[in-house]
Order: structure tokens, then sequence, then C-alpha cells
């Protein structure tokens, strides 16, 4: 099975970005968040990236948060509800904080979460 999040930086400077979870549509879930934030923010400070592409294999883009993890955050206390609605406003304070330009390659449907992407 392929990673969930690939990322790679070509000569040119240009880092892609995939998250690949196509059996879920690109559905994200705590381990996703935490890995497009650090993915993001080596992006940020790595001086050889001059642009940013984020992207997704599959159908679809993504359909916003994994119906598996909204089940599982049921289940959580109120403080790690708390920790895990704040790791996704980081995810989108990086993105949006990113200094570089940035293209969201967005193919088929973007739910829910995903329009922040």
């Amino acid at each position: 099975m392929a990673e969930p999040l690939l990322s790679e930086i070509d000569d040119r400077g240009v880092a892609t970005i995939t998250m690949y979870r196509p059996d879920v549509r690109n559905a994200f879930d705590e381990h996703q968040i935490d890995r497009l934030t650090h993915c993001l923010k080596q992006a940020a400070d790595n001086e050889n990236v001059r642009v940013v592409i984020l992207q997704s294999k599959g159908k679809h883009f993504c359909a916003g948060a994994d119906i598996n993890y909204m089940q599982r955050m049921g289940n959580n206390t109120h403080q790690q509800n708390i920790d895990d609605a704040s790791a996704l406003a980081e995810l989108m304070r990086v993105l949006n904080s990113l200094p570089k330009p940035t293209i969201a390659r967005v193919q088929g449907a973007a739910f829910g979460g995903a329009i922040g992407l």
C-alpha cells in the first residue's frame, strides 16, 4: 500500500504534496492532518521551494473528514476534542500563512473541510 501522503520537491523548486487515500475519497483523519501540517511547514522553511502544489489521487480531491475518524472522535473527552480541533485549525493556519505561492489541484469533489484546503 502506498503512503497516505506523498511529498516531493523537483529540481525547479516545485513541492508537490499528494493525498493518497483514494479508497476513502482522500478523506482526512488525525494522522493525515498531522502529515499535511508537517509537510507544509517543511515546504515553508525550505528555501529551495518556490511553489507548493496540493493534490490528490483518485476520482475526488477530498471528501473532508473521514467518517471513521469522526466516529472515533465521538468517544473522545472534551479536551481531546479541543486538541483535535486545534490540530485542524493549525493546519488551516499554516496553509493560509504559507509564504510560497500555493496551488490546489482539485479534481472531482471537495467537500466539508476540504474546502479549506
